[in-house]
């Protein structure tokens, strides 16, 4: 292998610009990194935060699944010809990734958010020479070919389809952590989820497999409301139908032992807040910026927690997701829109529209 590799990557240059489709030179991996050939990957609605964050121009993408190409010196538990799925990075240092949870990293925004990874550096250039950000959660999988580090590739079985597996880095991850590591919701449990994008529906299929007594599930979107009811919810509410969103998620039926948010508007998040009983759960995750506004006395009894990646270790709770979904307990795959590469800008339109619930770019160029 040469010390560099070419790649055609979806580099955005400004916060309110188009991917543009750009060679990239990547360099050669670090000690502890990989390079993976990308076979697909997964849009996720934290991509689009990327735009207020800045560092352009950047490669984003950080649902990324493919194959490994070529390892650093220090590499030992992944070799060429290994498939993997790509998801957040993390130290591996710090007392919580000592501990077995990495989502709590110390070092997670500047390794996940910065765009330059631990190195605080690009290591891309385009064809003139300027640096681009390309190590969005340690991967910028927006690219054919991605730089990733062995703590934040998880080795998967060679007949795992890698065409879908992709949203499992995140965004599906995320929703069913949230209702399995973080709710640990038991068989009759009931739950409230807020917002039924990938993330939201992920919870209602976790949910579902966990044997939740009552699942209701919010979306303004009609087709995500059918789908949600197909995959397990009980119930479904249309916030923009109801005068009190509160009120309408709870019914006849009594407040809820936990909800779940993924829309981050400060109204839906109180809202979640309201549904829930004594002792009762509310996890938030949505990537957004309104703040959240609480009377304290409002949260007697009730807890409310943000949970990064749904609480997850990756390399534990992926295989676990795909033994759930390979025993059909966990249609993940219903939730998936393919893309040719090519059409990332598309993909990221249907995405922000709710025409497409997870947008997987196909880097072969391909639609399924």
């Amino acid at each position: 292998m040469s010390a560099t590799t070419d790649t055609l990557a979806a580099v955005l240059r400004s916060g309110e610009g188009r991917f543009d489709l750009n060679t990239v030179t990547l360099e050669a991996p670090a000690a502890h990194q990989v390079l993976v050939r990308v076979v697909a990957t997964g849009m996720c609605h934290t991509d689009s935060v990327a735009r207020a964050i800045g560092n352009f121009p950047v490669i984003l993408g950080h649902e990324g699944a493919g194959v490994v190409e070529a390892v650093g010196s220090a590499v030992s538990s992944l070799r060429p010809g290994d498939h993997v799925v790509l998801t957040f990075d993390s130290c591996g240092a710090c007392p919580a990734c000592h501990g077995g949870r990495p989502y709590h990293c110390t070092g997670f925004e500047l390794l996940n958010f910065g765009g330059f990874g631990a190195e605080s550096r690009a290591s891309a250039r385009l064809a003139d020479g300027e640096d681009v950000a390309n190590r969005w959660f340690g991967q910028s999988s927006f690219a054919g070919y991605a730089l990733a580090n062995e703590r934040n590739a998880v080795k998967l079985p060679d007949d795992v389809d890698l065409e879908l597996v992709g949203p499992l880095g995140c965004g599906i991850m995320t929703g069913a952590g949230c209702v399995i590591n973080v709710m640990r919701l038991r068989p009759g449990d009931s739950v409230a989820v807020f917002g039924a994008g990938a993330v939201g529906l992920a919870a209602v299929m976790a949910a579902k497999a966990s044997g939740a007594g009552r699942i209701v599930a919010v979306d303004v979107h009609a087709g995500r409301r059918a789908l949600a009811l197909e995959l397990g919810a009980d119930r479904v509410v249309d916030p923009a139908a109801v005068d009190d969103l509160a009120g309408e998620v709870v019914g006849d039926e009594g407040p809820f032992d936990c909800s779940l948010d993924t829309t981050s508007r400060g109204e839906v998040m109180a809202a979640a807040t309201e549904v829930i009983g004594r002792p009762g759960l509310a996890v938030l995750v949505g990537a957004g910026f309104e703040p959240l506004t609480l009377a304290p006395t409002s949260l007697a009894g009730k807890s409310v927690s943000y949970a990064y990646m749904g609480n997850s270790n990756p390399h534990v709770f992926i295989p676990e997701l795909i033994s759930l979904w390979q025993r059909g307990l966990f249609p993940f795959d219903r939730l998936i829109t393919t893309f040719p590469f090519a059409d990332v800008n598309q993909a990221e339109a249907a995405s922000a529209a709710g025409s497409a619930i997870k947008p997987v770019l196909l880097m072969n160029g391909d639609r399924r």
